[in-house]
């Protein structure tokens, strides 16, 4: 009967993956013939009035595959491993460690995060939808548009309303540039290629995509021997031969134009001197030492340079591959701990040396997942979500089972530092025991949002006019930013 069910369960999943997917494409699709988006006017809505900045720069540090809270910022009762234990006693596999802010502790393992806690804020109450059912592309397409998937018009990433609404801080540099996420052979691949963009904004607002960080500076570098003109002459062919394209029947004169424009803003950046900012050989060897704990650590060194250089925003992930990193099925312990490593000292590190060079304060960092995990609940109390538990045991039987398997959306952890935000503050908790939900101030996507835009002085009203219908930077314009975060 199990194996009968969990083969229902699979084809249910496949099912609904296949619908989404095939929702997905006619939104993208659909984008291509869209045409200028026009802001959303006064004599339409009530006149919005864009907040003052706090930040200019934004840094997404993006734990994909699902951030156990309780292995990280939200430490629980601690079980240690031990053959037999019950499934239901695992609240925490880490101790807590005591932080840089009197009170506050964190998991063991971040031991470096925790010396820096004292520099901003952890949001402990944070909650998702179960969206009938709980996929990571699903859920990472909404923490990243704050819309939940599909929409009938392709939705844009929140460093592509950046990009759009406040324009670049360099014009040299990129506005949006994303580091550590191949969108090429890994799964689940079109689901993120479908939030890793601009949407209907245009191609020019989309994200700089630099898989690996080690390689960025490949990546603005013209082939070797090739000289100034033959490179200004092979540029204008390319843009000749993009505006030829057999797809332009299908694309709007905005959308052409866009990407055309996207063309000379990349032709701008491989002729300029700017662009030694993506060549991670010119740091220091100590300081790249201290971010050199992976590809993500190598990433968030690339992220400081380029925010250095003028990027607005830079999202710097872990990488979301299905049954890999925090998308912790099996092995929950084990991962995590090997996770602790790649994520604290770069983390920290990047605090202080935006720190040092006087950069904080202007630059919101933000650390967050797509959702929490528990052991045995799963979504939320209630949810009727199908169980996403690659292991259905009641005692711990292998150290593979030992760790929290089950995606939870009832409430996770946000940390922030910079960016006007209060230094050594908690907001919200959950509760002590299971079911671990946020027991006070629940914050939303949405409101996670209109936090986030408030910071870099967008109005989480702020709209477009797409389809003939207005689109907000947050869902209906309605998102109201947690303003007890800030200073």
């Amino acid at each position: 009967m199990a194996e009968k069910r969990d083969e229902t369960m699979g084809q249910d999943r496949r099912a609904i993956r296949r619908d989404f997917l095939k929702k997905l494409a006619a939104a993208s699709a659909a984008a291509w013939m869209t045409g200028a988006p026009q802001m959303v006017s006064a004599s339409e809505e009530h006149a919005v009035e864009q907040p003052p900045a706090k930040a200019d720069a934004c840094i997404l540090l993006w734990l994909a595959g699902g951030m156990a809270a309780p292995e990280t910022f939200d430490p629980k009762r601690y079980t240690p491993y031990e053959t037999g234990m019950s499934v239901d006693s695992m609240l925490s596999t880490f101790p807590a460690i005591d932080t840089s802010v009197d009170g506050l502790q964190i998991c063991a393992g971040l031991e470096n995060i925790a010396q820096v806690m004292d520099r901003g804020t952890l949001i402990r109450s944070a909650v998702q939808p179960d969206l009938g059912s709980i996929l990571h592309s699903r859920h990472q397409y909404h923490w990243h548009t704050g819309y939940v998937p599909p929409q009938t018009v392709a939705c844009p990433h929140i460093g592509a309303w950046m990009a759009k609404v406040l324009g670049p801080n360099n014009p040299v540099m990129p506005p949006f540039v994303n580091i550590g996420q191949r969108l090429e052979g890994v799964g689940e691949k079109e689901e993120l290629k479908a939030f890793t963009t601009a949407g209907f904004f245009g191609s020019e607002f989309g994200p700089m995509n630099l898989p690996f960080p080690e390689e960025a500076a490949a990546a603005v570098r013209p082939p070797k021997g090739m000289n100034a003109n033959r490179f200004a002459d092979r540029n204008k062919l390319f843009r000749k031969l993009v505006d030829q394209t057999p797809q332009r029947d299908y694309m709007s004169d905005y959308q052409q134009e866009s990407m055309l424009r996207s063309l000379d803003n990349a032709y701008r950046l491989l002729s300029s001197k700017d662009r030694s900012a993506f060549d991670l050989s010119l740091e220091p060897k100590e300081s790249y030492a201290k971010y050199d704990t992976s590809r993500f650590g190598r990433g968030c060194l690339l992220a400081r340079r380029l925010v250095e250089a003028g990027a607005r925003f830079v999202e710097v992930t872990t990488e979301y591959v299905p049954f890999l990193h925090w998308d912790t099925h099996a092995n929950g312990h084990d991962t995590v701990a090997r996770m602790h490593t790649e994520i604290d000292r770069p983390i920290a590190q990047l605090v202080l040396d935006l720190e040092e060079r006087g950069l904080l304060d202007r630059t919101l960092v933000i650390v967050a997942s797509e959702f929490s995990r528990d052991a045995i609940v799963e979504g939320k109390p209630g949810s009727i979500a199908n169980d996403q538990a690659t292991f259905k045991v009641d005692k711990v039987t292998e150290s593979k089972h030992y760790g929290l398997h089950r995606h939870f959306t009832g409430g996770t952890s946000v940390a922030m530092f910079g960016g006007g935000v209060k230094k050594g503050f908690v907001y919200g908790e959950t509760a002590d025991e299971r079911p671990l939900i946020a027991t006070k101030n629940p914050v939303s996507v949405m409101d996670m949002h209109a936090t986030i835009m408030a910071a870099m002085g967008i109005s989480p009203r702020t709209g477009f006019t797409i389809e003939e219908r207005p689109f907000y930077v947050t869902q209906d314009g309605k998102g109201k930013a947690v303003t007890e975060l800030f200073v």
